[in-house]
């Protein structure tokens, strides 16, 4: 492999061969002198790699920024966009800036001695200060479960930023974690990730203050090791297969081509996982489908958080073919353009656990009843922006535990009300977005006190609007975490009320982002916030210690782009 392949393998190439010409050396007579000069490129090249990962995280950040300028330019928002035009301009400008990390190459290191000292930060620091170095032992530690669940994500590229809800859904459709009589998939697949934190062999990904980790990485070294044992490259240019020991054996068929065809000449009734890691332009060939009748997993929609990970299918005519999947548990379609209609047909797939439509943006059509799909756990609509309406049957979804996306729209429209989702009883998860037409029914929200599994809300709103002036909504009693976007109230007093027979809500991440909010003196200080996020709320102007006033339970805060403050993260000792 040559080392302008890719830079994120560059160094360990590098080193691996550096090694292997120094036991060559060795062989032939050892030099002391010699080998000292190898034995110092070696420690500075193995300081260098991170590098490579300082400027990849100030990549994500500057593509995170022109994703969201991208928004502001789809919405067509002409009064948003010039508010924020100048502030827009500055982040963008700044973030650029920051691509080189200038830091890294100071010279005043370098006299450092190279047993001890550091030319450059670890990734590590970089990452978690607190982590500890990466040692084989950390991996072979791990028990055979856990093993499985980390060699499952080794079909992420190296150095991949990995949200945890990606991690966890595959291992569902793979069937590394399931629901057991205690606990639900997502909750063990929770565990799962916590333990490789805890072992050393993921690092949590951000070098905030914040006491939650929802993205991380594979140890570069570690993926490399692991990486390079399982991957078979039988067929280079468009595919190329992973091995798996999940069972008997049963291989992954990568999708790593710009531009592919499925169904070109590819058969292996072995494959269980399909998964899209770099494809941006996918065809199908006619009956595709029966080069892959036992899969499990197909994953052709994005897996990165950006929208400029551009995915456009040449027809939407495959969907039809995916009747044939029976074996299908985890079907993910995220981000893919020009699909316009979800077909009635997907509706027999009645071993579905996941269907993730996220970010769908040109899907206007879903099947009219999804009542059938008994199994799906996992129903996630959110960022389709063209839905105008629910399909019938979702409040019969009894094993549904996550559910994202639900629209509320005009009564015709929206089948689907909130009293309905009391029917589901292991709901863990739900977003809401009203959309502009929306007629909410009196004491509507209210319900949501009955949903008493609910951990996760979301509400979001399309438009400020006179309508949402007399909003009120009753919490779940187990409500962990709330995020509120695009709230059109100038005041929470009143709106937001605990369930009566809790009366007192445990610690709560509230997370607000947009919207009109001026003020945040509420009538909710039986709240028990212990995190709280305020973003790109123009009109209200707060201070770090007011907000200890009104939650006295707070640990931390993070402000980004309020009215008197650009910026701040803060977090107060235990």
């Amino acid at each position: 492999m040559s080392i302008r392949t890719n830079k994120m393998k560059a160094v360990p190439v590098l080193l691996k061969q550096l090694m292997t010409t120094r036991s060559k050396f060795h062989e032939r007579g050892k030099d002391e002198s010699f080998d000292e000069k190898l034995e110092k490129l070696r420690l500075d090249v193995n300081k260098i790699k991170d590098v490579f990962v300082r400027v990849k995280k100030n990549e994500e950040e500057l593509l995170d920024i022109l994703a969201e300028v991208y928004d502001h330019l789809r919405k067509l928002d002409r009064k948003k966009l010039d508010e924020d035009m100048d502030d827009l301009c500055k982040r963008i400008k700044d973030s650029a800036h920051k691509l080189v990390p200038m830091d890294a190459f100071d010279d005043s290191s370098k006299e450092e001695d190279h047993k001890g000292g550091q030319i450059f930060p670890s990734s590590q620091q970089l990452q978690q200060p607190h982590q500890k170095s990466w040692t084989p032992k950390d991996y072979h530690q791990l028990d055979h479960p856990l093993k499985c669940c980390l060699k499952s994500l080794l079909i992420f590229p190296e150095n991949a930023v990995i949200r945890r809800s990606n991690a966890i859904n595959l291992w569902i459709g793979e069937g590394l974690i399931g629901d057991t009589e205690n606990k639900t998939a997502k909750e063990l697949g929770e565990e799962v990730i916590d333990n490789l934190l805890k072992c050393n062999v993921i690092v949590g990904y951000g070098t905030g203050k914040s006491p939650l980790i929802n993205k991380f990485r594979i140890l570069p070294i570690l993926h490399y090791e692991l990486y390079a044992s399982i991957r078979n490259d039988n067929h280079p240019g468009q595919y190329f297969v992973v091995s798996h020991d999940r069972i008997n054996g049963n291989k992954r068929l990568v999708l790593e081509q710009k531009k592919l065809t499925l169904g070109d000449w590819y058969s292996d009734h072995s494959i269980f996982t399909v998964f899209n890691v770099g494809a941006s332009y996918l065809n199908f060939r006619p009956q595709w489908i029966k080069q892959f009748m036992n899969l499990e997993v197909l994953q052709l929609g994005r897996w990165q958080d950006s929208p400029l990970h551009h995915i456009e299918v040449g027809s939407e005519e495959f969907l039809e073919e995916l009747r044939y999947l029976t074996q299908l548990k985890y079907l993910s379609l995220r981000g893919i353009s020009r699909i316009f209609k979800l077909p009635s047909s997907i509706v027999e797939l009645e071993r579905l656990l996941v269907l993730d439509l996220k970010a769908c943006h040109n899907l206007e059509t879903l099947p009219n009843d999804i009542s059938s799909m008994k199994s799906l756990t996992h129903l996630i609509l959110s960022q389709c922006y063209l839905l105008e309406g629910m399909p019938n049957g979702i409040e019969k979804l009894k094993n549904l535990q996550v559910l994202k996306g639900l629209v509320i729209s005009t009564p015709g429209k929206t089948p689907c009300r909130i009293s309905d989702l009391v029917n589901l009883k292991k709901l863990k998860r739900l977003s809401i977005h009203i959309g502009r037409e929306a007629v909410i029914k009196d004491r509507e929200f209210l319900r949501l006190e009955d949903v008493f599994e609910l951990e996760c809300l979301k509400i979001s709103w399309s438009v400020s609007d006179s309508r949402y002036d007399n909003f009120q909504a009753i919490l779940p009693p187990c409500l962990r975490k709330l995020h509120l976007e695009c709230f059109p109230g100038k005041s929470f007093r009143g709106r937001f009320l605990p369930a009566e027979r809790k009366g007192l809500l445990s610690s709560l991440e509230l997370n607000i982002s947009g919207g009109k909010l001026e003020n945040m003196e509420v009538d909710f200080k039986w709240w028990k916030v212990d995190i709280l996020r305020l973003k790109y709320l123009k009109r209200l102007n707060v201070d770090i210690d007011d907000l200890k006033l009104f939650f006295s339970e707070l640990k931390y805060v993070e402000i980004k782009q309020i009215f008197n403050h650009s910026y701040i993260e803060h977090e107060w000792d235990s």
